[in-house]
């Protein structure tokens, strides 16, 4: 199998800026899983499955990613997945102070797991799930922040053609 990276998020919805790290982890790793968190604490527009469905369909057909949902802690998922290292993207300094503490948490749970960091690129710098949702239910153009079926996707859950 090589080595695997998990990259685990609430992806409400995928962006480009996360497509973007996975791209640019398969560099380094042989394949990535995209774990999709299920957090019932967490309110999120879209379903699991519906996230889910919206990733498989904005990577194609890549072998070399993986998609997967679970719940609970994301140490005991990455251990179940016999891999130690959980991808985590950051795009400021606000995210690497969270970033810092989850991962500190993480190796508090279980030693051997390793986190690695990947700075987004620069035009990704300003976008996040929750700020192209704000924008898309106020009817702005969000073309080339998401995949085109998310893109699509926001535009009928916000009643927008």
């Amino acid at each position: 199998m090589g080595k695997m990276a998990i990259y685990p998020g609430s992806f409400d919805p995928i962006t480009n800026g996360h497509l973007s790290i996975v791209r640019r982890a398969l560099t380094m790793f042989d394949s990535i899983t995209i774990a999709v968190a299920s957090n019932p604490m967490k309110k999120t527009l879209f379903t699991l499955d519906e996230r889910m469905d919206l990733i498989q369909k904005s990577i194609k057909n890549d072998e070399r990613i993986y998609i997967d949902s679970f719940n609970g802690l994301l140490v005991d998922y990455v251990d179940s997945k016999k891999t130690n290292i959980v991808l985590r993207g950051m795009r400021a300094l606000s995210d690497f102070e969270y970033e810092f503490q989850m991962s500190l948490m993480n190796r508090k749970l279980n030693k051997n797991i390793q986190t690695i960091f990947m700075m987004t690129d620069y035009k990704w710098l300003y976008t996040s799930s929750t700020i192209i949702k704000e924008a898309a239910s106020l009817g702005g153009a969000i073309r080339g922040l998401v995949p085109d079926v998310v893109c699509q996707k926001l535009k009928e859950k916000f009643g927008f053609q």
